[in-house]
């Protein structure tokens, strides 16, 4: 095959994509998704759930895979969160998903590009668990997604997995499907009421803006209890474990690591700030 076939035939195959489900409204992602540097589109996916939409540079540009990156990018914003995230990710030969929550072990699941499923059928239900997912009625959707389809690819895989989070409140924006470029996710975002990500705050503005969405949120009840010296404890045990995390994701390339390293500083940093000196005046 000569090299003008062989680049055809590369463009020729799927391009790759991902989409980032959070179970909190754009406003209280929006301050956790800055500190990842890359430019998304943020927008509503239902009353309890927002949607980010990535430009995709690390795996077009890079030779990381879209599925590495993800994994990073999810644990990295669930980590000291109130809310799960979703990661769904497609390329050429594979799709799947990673639900991080967190400090608790990602879990996920995978298909084939001819929709086979590569995973373990325990994640499906671990994966209902975390969300409060019906366990009947739910549970038997998601198995049916673990069972041989000689007609649903991977892509229509995960179309049938975002057909079980609509049960949970989770709606797309339209024209928002996974398994599309992400030219077309971003074009599909664009119309609707959505938020920018790729503009950086300073370090006040970032702090402030992630105290006051730990205050709205679930987690709100807690400060007192994030002013002691147990505050201190967690922030610390933040920092600690984002230092090797860095490491090894600047070890190993890995931008989506590298970012879970930097949000685990992040939020030690952020701990330890309020821990100190209590609310921004």
């Amino acid at each position: 095959m000569s090299t003008e076939q062989s680049r055809t035939a590369r463009e020729a195959r799927p391009a790759p994509g991902a989409l980032l489900l959070c179970r909190a409204a754009p406003e209280s992602v929006a301050p956790v998704a800055r500190l990842l540097r890359e430019d998304m589109l943020l927008a509503a996916a239902g009353g309890e759930w927002s949607v980010l939409v990535p430009e995709g540079r690390p795996w077009l540009e890079g030779d990381e895979p879209v599925d590495r990156v993800l994994n990073g990018w999810a644990t990295a914003l669930a980590v000291g969160a109130p809310w799960p995230v979703l990661a769904l990710w497609w390329d050429a030969d594979r799709a799947g998903y990673t639900l991080a929550s967190g400090f608790r072990r990602p879990v996920g699941y995978v298909w084939l590009a001819n929709g086979t499923p590569a995973g373990e059928d325990e994640a499906m239900h671990t994966f209902a668990g975390r969300l409060g997912l019906d366990p009947v009625l739910d549970v038997q959707s998601l198995d049916e997604l673990t069972r041989a389809d000689p007609v649903a690819d991977a892509r229509a895989r995960l179309r049938g997995l975002i057909a079980v989070l609509t049960r949970a409140g989770v709606s797309l924006p339209d024209g928002l499907v996974p398994g599309e470029s992400a030219d077309t996710l971003q074009a599909a975002v664009g119309v609707q009421p959505h938020i920018r990500l790729i503009e950086w705050w300073g370090w006040r503005d970032t702090l402030r803006a992630e105290l006051d969405a730990v205050e709205g949120g679930r987690l709100g009840a807690l400060l007192p209890w994030a002013c002691g010296p147990q505050a201190r404890v967690l922030a610390l045990a933040q920092i600690a474990a984002g230092l090797p995390v860095t490491a090894w994701g600047l070890r190993r390339r890995s931008g989506g690591w590298i970012a879970a390293g930097a949000l685990l500083l992040a939020h030690g940093a952020v701990g330890l700030a309020y821990s100190s000196v209590g609310p921004l005046d």
